[in-house]
């Protein structure tokens, strides 16, 4: 089954979650989308440690941390809002105890998932994602989001870009 948080949006034009089912299809286990991000921010993610494949855009993830400090991390391969995840993250989820903030971490649950045999429903793979996406839990890029996407449509792009300039220069100077 797939997972989609709503606090990332994922540009339709950058499809990645076929993509992850084919992995799925493929490997068996669990799959999740990576993104490369800047090492200082690494710390606002799921964080994975992962080989190479056969496949440039998938890797193995051998180990995962929750929001580690950036000097801490193990890479700079952030866990980014889609999961195409086998059932068995039910009965791992059961038995997680709370992580960091006291919480239950899918992502303790993925950890445990990826030491796991595939026999048992275990091994995580990952799909890295070049394309774009939008942190909509960053309040600056929620509303780049929104003027992005609709200066695109249609619908709402002509009439946007014509009110744009009079609320960025109203004396139009």
């Amino acid at each position: 089954f797939a997972v989609l948080l709503g606090d990332d949006l994922i540009d339709a034009r950058d499809p990645v979650l076929a993509r992850m089912i084919a992995v799925r299809e493929q490997y068996g286990g669990s799959v999740l989308c990576l993104m490369e991000v800047p090492r200082d921010q690494i710390s606002l993610y799921g964080c994975a440690a992962a080989q190479t494949t056969d496949h440039a855009d998938v890797v193995l993830v051998t180990d995962l941390v929750e929001k580690p400090d950036s000097a801490d991390a193990p890479s700079t391969l952030a866990v980014i809002g889609r999961y195409v995840l086998d059932p068995a993250v039910f009965g791992v989820l059961a038995r997680t105890q709370p992580g960091r903030g006291g919480e239950i971490q899918l992502t303790d649950a993925l950890r445990e998932l990826a030491r796991m045999p595939a026999s048992e429903g275990g091994g995580v793979r990952g799909v890295l994602f070049t394309g774009r996406r939008y942190d909509t839990g960053d309040r600056l890029s929620y509303l780049k989001a929104n003027i992005l996407l609709a200066l695109e449509r249609d619908d709402l792009g002509p009439d946007l870009r014509a009110w744009l300039p009079t609320v960025l220069d109203p004396d139009g100077s």
